[in-house]
């Protein structure tokens, strides 16, 4: 019996490439992403290579777009710090240059407001009466979120939760 996932589905070069344009204009893709996405249709070679800059003539395919969009989407939805979107892009396959990039793309501003808003919300479910532990937990919850030291400890201040 089969599973709804097709795999080793083999298209032709012009199929692939419709079905790779289709699927970066559904959302922002990495150049990685794509590729991976073509060897799974049977893609290999000078082929795979021929799609892929195909769709970047096209722009279809612009992995700085890609990386500007990721860094936003990750910081205004999901409420990611910096150390975590860059963690995420790498495993994208963005190059460090354009990774830069991206994450300089984010308004200082906003990322501090965002920062101490987390840190107040997070203080206010902590039953925790002793200050020093109160004050690692929350550090420890804002770092898994991905955000630097320093920064942490500006908004710890700040929201006089140090």
């Amino acid at each position: 019996m089969k599973t709804g996932k097709q795999e080793g589905i083999i298209l032709d070069k012009k199929q692939a490439l419709a079905k790779a344009e289709s699927f970066c204009v559904y959302q922002e893709r990495s150049q990685k992403e794509v590729r991976y996405k073509l060897v799974e249709w049977g893609m290999r070679g000078d082929e795979l290579e021929e799609i892929l800059t195909e769709l970047i003539l096209n722009n279809f395919l612009n992995e700085e777009r890609f990386a500007k969009s990721y860094a936003s989407g990750k910081f205004n939805i999901k409420k990611w710090g910096r150390i975590k979107i860059k963690q995420g892009l790498k495993l994208k396959g963005v190059p460090d240059k354009l990774l830069q990039k991206a994450l300089y793309s984010l308004d200082d501003d906003d990322y501090m407001r965002t920062l101490e808003n987390l840190a107040v919300k997070k203080a206010n479910t902590l039953g925790e009466s002793n200050a020093l532990k109160r004050k690692m937990k929350l550090m420890t919850y804002l770092q898994g979120r991905g955000f630097e030291n320093d920064l942490i400890l500006l908004a710890l201040k700040a929201s006089n939760l140090n």
